[in-house]
């Protein structure tokens, strides 16, 4: 009696078991901590958020510019690369016009090192880059080494020939019209050079480490517009062009530093404009020579037009998402 008691009694433990252990195992299951492979509920993966794209540049581009003169070149240097692109006829030559002031300038400060000038010395070469003022550009060159003495030799002076040295310019030649013959906005030079020139202004070749920073931000500081009531026969107006043509998006980076070259020239009839503007990331120059009936300000908007084709990526260009793939855990 006793074992039969005993078997009835084990029977019902094991069924009692089994009744209190499946609802435990439904319930591993159904909240997906089941140990067995597959065997879980499907989860996905959120896609990443988009990467941002590197803030806006120049960059090496086509460039098309409806253009009604002599002469129309430019070219772009990759400051980070040292490359240079630019339109077919970039190592072709024009006049420099005042655009060659900041390279008088900080070859004359470089000469000094360490050394202060005298303050009239000083206010001339910020004068010289800010207003693009002859008279006292014209300072800043006899104390630098130029001269102007008329010659038949198509050696550029002194100062123009360690721009070529220092600034590895391999374009660049004294003008040879007479008689304006070694006069220094006669010095001709290539869009090739010219970006090597404003490079070189910008890595501090040009005038030394005293005196870099100076001369970039008084490039920074250049004033005025085309406007006739900025415009004077020995100075006048020269901030336009290029700087024009940047948007925000660039120009709220850092300070772009620039000098441009304007005259009109009575022995061909032609303005002669010249743009040039460096950052930390690029050199850009645009030279250009025509007709005086056009105006000044269709040089500065071509000089701009350039500028505004060259920028990468062109303002409201689609940003591509990359497509991430759907899982399970």
């Amino acid at each position: 009696m006793r074992s039969r008691v005993t078997m009835v009694l084990a029977v019902a433990a094991v069924l009692l078991g089994g009744v209190l252990l499946v609802p435990t195992a439904y319930a591993r299951l159904a909240d997906g901590s089941s140990g067995g492979g597959g065997g879980g509920a499907a989860s996905t993966v959120a896609a990443p958020a988009p990467t941002p794209p590197p803030p806006p540049t120049l960059a090496a581009g086509p460039v098309s510019v409806s253009f009604k003169g002599e002469f129309f070149s430019w070219a772009l240097m990759d400051r980070q690369t040292g490359k240079i692109s630019g339109s077919p006829n970039m190592t072709s030559t024009s006049s420099t016009e005042s655009m060659i002031k900041a390279w008088i300038v900080s070859d004359y400060l470089r000469q000094l090192g360490d050394r202060e000038p005298p303050a009239a010395l000083k206010e001339a070469s910020r004068l010289a880059i800010i207003d693009s003022n002859d008279g006292a550009a014209n300072k800043v060159h006899s104390a630098a080494g130029g001269s102007y003495r008329a010659s038949t030799s198509s050696t550029p002076d002194a100062v123009i020939q360690r721009a070529i040295k220092i600034c590895g310019l391999t374009d660049t030649k004294r003008g040879n019209v007479k008689p304006y013959t070694g006069y220094w906005s006669f010095t001709r030079m290539s869009p090739r050079d010219a970006v090597r020139l404003g490079d070189c202004i910008a890595d501090g070749k040009a005038a030394g480490p005293k005196w870099t920073k100076w001369v970039l931000d008084q490039m920074s500081k250049v004033r005025g517009t085309t406007a006739a009531k900025d415009q004077r026969p020995t100075y006048g107006g020269g901030r336009w062009g290029i700087i024009d043509g940047l948007p925000k998006s660039i120009t709220a980076q850092g300070p772009v530093s620039m000098k441009n070259g304007w005259t009109p020239i009575a022995y061909d009839g032609n303005w002669h404009v010249n743009c040039l503007a460096v950052n930390g990331k690029w050199s850009l120059a645009v030279m250009l020579r025509y007709p005086i009936r056009s105006g000044l300000d269709y040089g500065a908007q071509v000089c701009a037009s350039v500028a505004t084709q060259l920028v990468t990526p062109q303002p409201g260009a689609a940003l591509k998402v990359p497509q991430q793939p759907v899982g399970k855990l």
